[in-house]
């Protein structure tokens, strides 16, 4: 389907006049991908503490697998996002489904071997593919219209439900499919996302057609071509001259660690109140509809009342998840919405930060700006999510709960300031039509 006239280089031109039918075409193509391509991470990484015990033989390095994804996604963001900057989404997205599918390769030759450290390579890698899913949420907000950007990302978020819900519950099966052959019972999910990655890949590849950052790039003019403009030190510039950018970037990294942390130790608080795997899963299960499920609901309010607005809704509902949470004791119904509102807060955030960062800072720097977004939103969240342990240990999870409510501070007070000294978000773009 062409989105315009052929120029003389080959490829359709992009008008404003095909810009609703192809919005529509590359939304569609992004969830489609966001899928199946989310499918891949929760359908293995369930398994990843077991099959880490299985080839360490010590329960102590179970976690270690976990943290070396997440590692892998924060190292990863920024080399996507340079390869982004200078070739388009298309080439970033793929190269990062493509490195999540060689880590899953290497996950079951460690399996296979009993090595651990390849496992930890493996793991690494295999957190490219998690990058590539979330940077597609900035590929929606390229050619969205300015005034319906923050609802073009939650669509995109909101396709993250189904692999979310579906993927830990086909660990099993994948795991199944593979007995009786070489491959261990626990490395049987890795394969399986290995082949989602590569289909993903495949499908960003021919699907993704014109580029969406190229495209915006060409409707926004010479300005956006300049290569000096668009390169990773012109996006560190961005941020630093751009308020609202600065709490954009702080509200997407402060929403994501206070969840992560808070997150990651509410299975071992239930489980010490007497909680069964079955209502482990119910509470996360639950915990992920909020985060995923209604994030077009966010879209709608960022996009109506102001990115600003959303973000102090994101602080208030993860103050609120973090009181139920933290004061629950033993009430599983008390914990259950504690962690709903804690996966709202992080939709609100999440949805409302990446809208705001994208409309404060220069076409051109979009995407060296997103990967540094991605970049700071993973390390905090590895560092919360390794630091939570250690808080719960010594002082309880009221206390972690506490501690992700500090984090918040800085947060709305920042929101705050910026709404009375910057309250209008400066023209980073042209108005486009369509």
């Amino acid at each position: 389907m062409s989105a315009g006239p052929r120029t003389a280089a080959g490829p359709p031109a992009v008008t404003p006049e095909s810009l609703p039918r192809l919005r529509r075409r590359i939304s569609g193509v992004l969830v489609a991908c966001q899928v199946i391509g989310g499918l891949g991470v929760p359908v293995s990484i369930a398994l990843a503490p077991v099959l880490a015990t299985e080839v360490s033989g010590s329960e102590g390095y179970s976690g270690l697998a976990s943290s070396a994804s997440v590692a892998g996604t924060a190292l990863v963001s920024l080399p996507l996002a340079a390869l982004m900057t200078a070739r388009g989404r298309r080439p970033g997205l793929v190269l990062g489904y493509l490195i999540g599918a060689a880590g899953a390769g290497l996950v079951v030759l460690a399996a296979a071997v009993s090595s651990f450290p390849l496992l930890l390579l493996g793991m690494a890698l295999f957190g490219a593919a998690s990058s590539a899913n979330l940077q597609a949420r900035f590929a929606a907000a390229d050619l969205a219209d300015p005034d319906h950007r923050a609802r073009a990302i939650s669509t995109v978020v909101w396709a993250t439900t189904v692999g979310a819900v579906l993927g830990p519950n086909l660990s099993a099966p994948a795991a199944r499919s593979f007995q009786g052959t070489a491959v261990p019972a626990e490395a049987g999910p890795f394969v399986w996302a290995a082949g989602i990655f590569l289909l993903t890949a495949a499908l960003v590849g021919v699907l993704l057609r014109p580029d969406p950052l190229l495209a915006a790039r060409a409707l926004a003019g010479p300005a956006a071509q300049a290569p000096a403009a668009r390169s990773l030190r012109a996006g560190f510039a961005a941020v630093r001259a751009s308020p609202r950018a600065r709490l954009a970037l702080l509200t997407v990294a402060v929403s994501h660690t206070a969840m992560v942390s808070i997150m990651v130790m509410t299975p071992l608080h239930l489980g010490h109140h007497g909680a069964g795997l079955e209502l482990v899963g119910l509470v996360i299960s639950i915990h992920i509809a909020g985060m995923y499920a209604f994030s077009p609901l966010m879209g709608w309010l960022a996009d109506r009342l102001g990115r600003l607005s959303v973000i102090g809704l994101a602080a208030g509902l993860l103050s609120v998840a973090a009181l139920l949470a933290g004061t629950s004791g033993g009430s599983h119904g008390r914990t259950t919405a504690g962690l709903f509102l804690l996966g709202l807060g992080w939709s609100a955030g999440m949805v409302a930060g990446s809208a705001l960062l994208t409309d404060s800072v220069p076409q051109a720097a979009r995407a060296p700006v997103q990967g540094l977004s991605d970049l700071t939103m993973n390390t905090a969240a590895g560092v919360g999510g390794a630091l939570a342990g250690l808080v719960v240990s010594q002082a309880g999870y009221g206390w972690l709960n506490a501690a992700g409510a500090a984090l918040l501070l800085p947060m709305a007070a920042l929101a705050l300031y910026t709404a009375r000294r910057h309250p209008a978000a400066p023209k980073a773009e042209p108005p486009v039509a369509g």
